[in-house]
């Protein structure tokens, strides 16, 4: 029988496990990235494990989520993170060199290599043929040192694109069109694998704008084929020495196949606040717009500006809306003001923000009170762009442009003759801005700078045989990472402070519920299906381990969520039967008894005043030690 792609770079890093679906696996990681977001926790539990220098490949620290500076904090982050990087033997992206998963596409990522990073849109680098997954950042920082990164092994999609994408469809469109199909949970447990004629129409940022929002699917991550389109890629980054041809045998077997004809795509949207709440741009557009923000690291290449500006040229945005346009990278915003398209997008009336995250995580830019605001980016959660009762739409540049031009949701096959762009066969080269870490001798020197904002590790405790705990918060369905740990310009520069970043836990749910949760001491937290969703962010399960949350049971989970629970020895448990999530009420007692006996059999029995509801888990023998531990770091370094 033959391999998928992802099965070959599995078999070529597997350490340990059998490559069984629902199988533990520990994979090698070759390379690892993270970003200021997220960074400096992960590089705080680094240095926690007390290893000296990376072991990887390569590794690399992008600052490119808290660019905003309106106060010390993040500039204080930054400090710290390039001191690591240096003292460590990690290479140090400075701010506005560009968005983390863009400038890795560009520079870094080599095809069949494994990457993974605390960011969970890392499967971007998929799209030339990485197996490349959002993780923790203590799983990351785990991997820097040498240690190995464990998944449970995915069932295996594959998706047969035919055809072609007519004029004003873009693969953001093909991106919307799957989780139309499969919706924000349909791939969770899978790798989904794109294939079929239809890829040889699509280019490297095309690629990795599809493998990009297969996050939003809960997939484990997405991969395309390293061919001819990948070499010249590469050639093209002065890298093509890098290449290596990567496609699935002939006879590989897949778990689920699924046809898509490009030809048959429209332009599409996800409306508020689902990025499978898919509808056509045909059916909306009454809807009169407010703002339109163009970037992120889903639609900010410079093949995507370069339309953006092919649009703009010679016209203006209409008066009512307010447009920003965020380059992904310091190369592309270079070549776009060498070649003259910048002029064309500033002229046009577009705001040019700085080459980073942006209003993407709601650092800036945030629209008006109910303000209609589309964007190109990959997530519309609720409250994400800073405006609690923003409504946000995910849309295709050529959508974003159709409508900041008229100032309602356009579909932009009315706009009339679609002009090609042409892209250079060459890409300017400019690494200045990536910093090279100092020699082992070097390093014994440099000294690691921490702002008074930067607070240790949360305190673990080893896992007890009995949980008595109040149940301090039950929410519903599709729970994100945002509901849990809001984003935003006012909360992100307090991610190395989790005693502050603690008050505005679930405060999108419940605003009283971190004072709650203090004054309980031990909590239990109670949700619906694909509880977690969204982001890899593990300040979700920090800050509820530093607010005493000692389980949380769901009816589903995430893959990185529930990951990251076990990693801060947080019990995540699933309901053996979901209606019994009725019987739960939120600010009664609750407790586990038993607990180590019932890891082990994989079932457990949660006592609800006279209700025995039972919970199940399917732990490891080793996330059942990391649950004992107190978590993963404690583990890790054998505490």
């Amino acid at each position: 029988m033959g391999l998928t792609i992802a099965q070959k770079i599995i078999k070529n890093h597997l350490v340990s496990g059998e490559m069984k679906v629902g199988e533990e696996i520990a994979l090698r990681i070759d390379q690892t990235l993270t970003q200021d977001a997220t960074g400096t926790m992960a590089y705080l539990e680094f240095e926690s494990i007390g290893i000296e220098r990376v072991r990887t490949k390569l590794s690399v620290a992008y600052i490119d989520h808290n660019t905003l500076q309106s106060g010390f904090e993040n500039a204080d982050d930054h400090r710290y993170i390039q001191s690591v990087a240096k003292k460590y033997g990690i290479r140090f992206s400075r701010p506005g060199n560009g968005i983390c998963h863009q400038v890795h596409l560009e520079r870094f990522g080599v095809p069949g290599m494994t990457l993974i990073g605390s960011d969970s849109h890392t499967p971007t680098a998929g799209g030339i043929g990485m197996l490349a997954m959002g993780a923790g950042g203590l799983d990351v920082a785990v991997a820097m040192g040498g240690g190995e990164y464990y998944i449970t092994m995915p069932k295996m999609y594959k998706v047969n694109l035919t055809g072609k994408l007519q004029p004003w469809v873009s693969a953001k469109d093909v991106s919307l069109e799957i989780l139309r199909i499969l919706s924000v949970k349909g791939g969770v447990g899978a790798i989904i694998e794109w294939g079929g004629e239809g890829i040889k129409t699509l280019s490297v940022p095309e690629r990795a704008t599809i493998t990009n929002m297969g996050t939003e699917l809960g997939a484990t991550t997405s991969i395309f084929p390293s061919d001819e389109i990948t070499r010249a890629f590469l050639e093209a980054q002065g890298r093509g020495d890098a290449f290596v041809a990567l496609e699935s045998d002939p006879d590989a077997v897949y778990d689920r196949i699924i046809d898509i004809d490009l030809s048959s795509l429209k332009p599409l949207l996800a409306c508020p606040h689902s990025p499978d709440n898919i509808k056509t741009a045909e059916e909306l557009s009454h809807i009169k717009v407010d703002q339109v923000c163009i970037g992120s690291c889903t639609n900010s290449s410079l093949r995507d500006m370069l339309r953006v500006a092919k649009m703009l040229k010679g016209k203006k945005i209409d008066d009512s809306v307010s447009l920003s346009v965020s380059p992904g990278s310091k190369q592309v915003l270079s070549m776009l003001a060498d070649c003259g398209a910048l002029s064309d997008i500033l002229g046009a009336g577009a705001r040019v923000l700085e080459c980073a995250c942006g209003p993407c995580i709601g650092m800036g830019f945030s629209p008006n009170s109910a303000g209609v605001s589309l964007r190109t980016f990959n997530r519309n959660f609720e409250g994400r762009s800073g405006t609690k009762d923003g409504q946000v739409y995910l849309v295709s540049p050529e959508v974003a442009v159709a409508s900041a031009l008229t100032g309602y949701i356009t579909d932009p096959r009315t706009l009339g003759t679609y002009e090609e762009i042409e892209m250079p066969d060459a890409f300017k080269i400019d690494d200045s801005a990536v910093l090279r870490p100092a020699t082992p001798e070097e390093a014994k020197s440099v000294e690691v700078l921490r702002g008074p904002n930067i607070k240790p590790f949360p305190e673990t405790k080893k896992l007890e045989n009995r949980i008595e705990a109040n149940l301090t918060l039950k929410v519903g369905d599709n729970i994100t990472t945002d509901h849990i740990m809001p984003a935003g310009a006012k909360i992100l520069p307090y991610r190395s402070n989790i005693p502050y970043l603690s008050k505005f836990c679930f405060a999108v749910c419940d605003e009283s519920f971190a004072q709650r949760a203090l004054e309980a001491k031990n909590s239990i937290i109670v949700g619906g299906s694909n509880y977690g969703q969204g982001s890899s962010r593990e300040h979700a399960a920090l800050v509820p381990l530093y607010l005493g949350v000692k389980a949380v049971v769901a009816k589903s989970f995430a893959r990185i969520h529930a990951a990251n629970l076990i990693n801060a020895g947080i019990l995540p448990l699933t309901f053996e039967n979901p209606d019994d999530y009725d019987k739960c009420v939120q600010n009664t007692t609750l407790s586990l008894e038993n607990v180590f006996e019932g890891m082990e059999k994989g079932r457990i029995i949660l006592k609800s005043g006279n209700d025995e509801i039972p919970v199940v888990c399917s732990y490891t023998k080793r996330q059942i030690d990391i649950l004992k531990a107190g978590g993963l770091l404690a583990y890790t370094k054998g505490e």
